[in-house]
């Protein structure tokens, strides 16, 4: 496993770390011993990043309490990044997060189902966030009390991340990015380059599109994914599809698609970590071993000419 800096932070994190948000049965039904398996044999292979929100699972908080249990043996030996600011969005019951009472509140759950006293890296979970007093606030607080270490936001907005780093104190940024989403190649990431803030990729596999695995018959029958199966939602999936079968080249007998589009995620040099999901043992393994090594020079520049920047 290769392993960088996250940006201010100084940590050295794994270039493929670990997406909780699938072990909490959103994607589908995980078995509570599998998902512990799971998160165990990331860690096995190299991963030391661990990315969770408190409103993950099914229902929300079970992420969480799955990553805690995994993970608490080895506590001293990783950094677990959740996130604040969704608590029962999904319910109809949200926060209104008017106050940093509510993120403490958030924080202390947090600790509670993490098995922790301490959170590596605490997020923002509201990407469109307009006014970042009240987290700033509370995230400062926080990190004077020793409950987190540090701080930052999950966003694909540059206007967003830059008034979230007003004072200079964004740790990261976590933002979506794959071959078939390269937009945060146009600002977001060089900007962050440049402002020294880690990046944390989500979405590297596209929500699985770019494992190659899907085809036009394909249903979906998870809670995330479902809408996929009809309209607009549809015939974006069709052309994605499309572009994965022009990729499918980069499928060798020592990597699979999925590990191609990974590496292709970590190859831009803003970029600290990515972090797929997994729900099986298999699963996370894999995903470790391709970040073993980077995409040959060469791969990367065709796979560029292809897709849409």
């Amino acid at each position: 496993m290769q392993y960088r800096k996250l940006g201010k932070t100084g940590w050295d994190v794994s270039v493929v770390g670990f997406g909780a948000w699938g072990v909490g049965g959103q994607w589908g039904e995980v078995e509570r011993t599998t998902a512990i398996d799971t998160v165990r044999a990331a860690h096995d292979a190299g991963v030391n990043f661990f990315d969770v929100a408190d409103n993950y699972g099914e229902p929300p908080g079970v992420s969480e309490t799955l990553i805690g249990e995994a993970l608490r043996p080895v506590r001293n030996k990783v950094i677990i990044a959740t996130k604040a600011g969704m608590w029962a969005a999904r319910q109809g019951f949200a926060l209104p997060f008017t106050t940093p009472l509510h993120i403490y509140l958030c924080c202390d759950a947090s600790l509670y189902r993490l098995k922790t006293d301490y959170i590596d890296l605490y997020q923002c979970h509201i990407g469109t966030l307009k006014d970042p007093s009240i987290f700033l606030e509370a995230f400062e607080h926080l990190k004077a009390q020793g409950k987190i270490r540090a701080y930052g936001i999950s966003t694909d907005r540059l206007d967003v991340l830059e008034r979230f780093n007003r004072d200079g104190t964004c740790a990261s940024v976590q933002c979506d990015y794959s071959y078939l989403n390269r937009a945060a190649e146009k600002e977001l990431l060089p900007w962050c380059r440049e402002h020294n803030v880690g990046v944390i990729v989500r979405g590297p596999l596209n929500k699985g599109v770019c494992a190659g695995k899907f085809t036009r018959d394909t249903q979906f029958t998870d809670s995330v994914r479902e809408k996929w199966n009809h309209g607009q939602e549809r015939e974006r999936l069709l052309q994605k599809l499309a572009v994965v079968d022009q990729l499918r080249w980069l499928q060798t007998p020592h990597r699979t698609l999925a590990q191609a589009a990974l590496q292709f995620a970590a190859a831009h040099p803003a970029v600290s970590t990515v972090i797929p999901g997994a729900k099986t043992r298999d699963q996370a393994r894999a995903n470790a071993a391709a970040g073993n090594e980077a995409i040959p020079p060469q791969e990367l520049d065709r796979v560029m000419s292809i897709t849409a920047a």
